[in-house]
């Protein structure tokens, strides 16, 4: 995921706001290849990073899935990795890319408080797993209290220390939370000083093989919150359903194969581990960790559950109080964010964030929605 602290993240979010307010005009800063992208309406671009949940897409892409169904309805699709995965969503939300896959959380903490109004269009997994505490030595989650902890702040990890404290009565005020960069984090717990560390994988099971660690909590105690979306602009989907389908009909082909016991899926998770940087064994033990939604029935179903706004309201919640939701929030209302089912929290009149399903729904019955 990011590679930058999450008090940088911050900044550069609210400075990217700015820029959008500035009639999007911060000059540079999105690419100059988009430009022919933007004048073609057929023609999309979508960005994804590094991340066990996201690696389908650079496979669906090299491998021709996507181009397949993007000629199937007469488009064009640019599935772009970038490294940065903040630096993605940033882009997106300027306007640089069509879509973009991100957290639940960074969805309305970046997009959704820029103001840019978009649709979790695939609901692809969610954390079981892969995000974790880790104490030195044995110690209860309960002996947290008055520790130093490691993590990028503001980030998921911070959510699930929130999580995780309020499972044994403790609150933030009760430990002193360390601002740490995710390409930093194994080596400081690997240096001797760190107490408590919370990160997300590959770099959670780098730090569970040093002497000493200790898993306090992960993201298993709190199944369905951390999840994994891909998110596309709903002005563009609205104007250009022939987007989603595609979208949706080559992320669902990627996932049938990866899910395959055949020679067919264990070459494909094999080429999704090489594009991570690590070996087969390692991400299928990643995937083991992640709860994957391999059929868009159980996307859909999801997308349309009582759990989903019960998880949402904790996270805006959680990022009303870290002070996520742009300056002029003056509640965790200040956004709308709205569910399949007609439920709307926050500000109807200001809904930026939508979850649907009839795409997802509409590839569980193989017909278009």
């Amino acid at each position: 995921m990011t590679t930058h602290h999450g008090l940088r993240r911050l900044a550069r979010t609210l400075l990217l706001l700015l820029c959008v307010s500035l009639l999007g005009a911060c000059g540079g800063e999105q690419p100059t290849d988009t430009d022919d992208a933007q004048l073609d309406p057929r023609a999309f671009r979508i960005a994804w990073s590094i991340y066990v949940g996201w690696m389908p897409w650079g496979y669906a892409a090299e491998a021709g899935i996507v181009d397949r169904w993007a000629e199937r309805y007469g488009i064009e699709i640019d599935v772009v990795q970038v490294n940065d995965y903040i630096e993605s969503i940033n882009q997106y939300t300027a306007g640089a890319f069509d879509g973009c896959v991100m957290t639940n959380m960074d969805a309305l903490t970046i997009p959704a408080a820029g103001g840019v109004d978009s649709t979790a269009l695939i609901v692809g997994d969610f954390s079981n797993g892969n995000d974790g505490l880790v104490m030195r030595g044995q110690k209860a989650l309960s002996d947290i209290a008055g520790m130093d902890v490691n993590l990028v702040a503001l980030s998921v990890s911070h959510y699930l220390l929130a999580r995780a404290l309020d499972t044994v009565g403790l609150t933030e005020r009760e430990v002193n939370v360390v601002n740490t960069a995710d390409a930093d984090i194994v080596g400081a717990f690997a240096a001797g000083g760190v107490e408590a560390a919370v990160a997300w994988n590959p770099q959670l099971s780098a730090i569970l093989e040093q002497p000493q660690a200790t898993l306090a909590f992960d993201s298993s105690r709190i199944p369905g919150e951390i999840i994994d979306l891909l998110v596309v602009n709903t002005d563009v989907l609205a104007a250009n359903p022939a987007l989603g389908k595609a979208l949706v009909g080559a992320w669902y082909e990627t996932m049938a194969l990866m899910a395959q016991d055949s020679e067919a899926g264990a070459e494909a998770r094999a080429a999704m581990a090489q594009a991570a940087g690590t070996t087969l064994a390692s991400y299928e033990r990643q995937l083991e960790a992640t709860r994957m939604f391999h059929e868009p029935a159980e996307a859909a179903a999801f997308a349309r559950s009582a759990a989903l706004p019960e998880t949402m309201d904790r996270v805006r919640r959680f990022s009303f109080e870290h002070g996520l939701l742009g300056p002029g929030a003056d509640s965790p209302d200040a956004i709308g964010i709205a569910f399949p089912n007609g439920q709307v929290l926050g500000n109807e009149a200001n809904i930026k964030l939508r979850f649907d399903s009839d795409y997802m729904a509409a590839a569980a019955a193989s017909e278009a929605p």
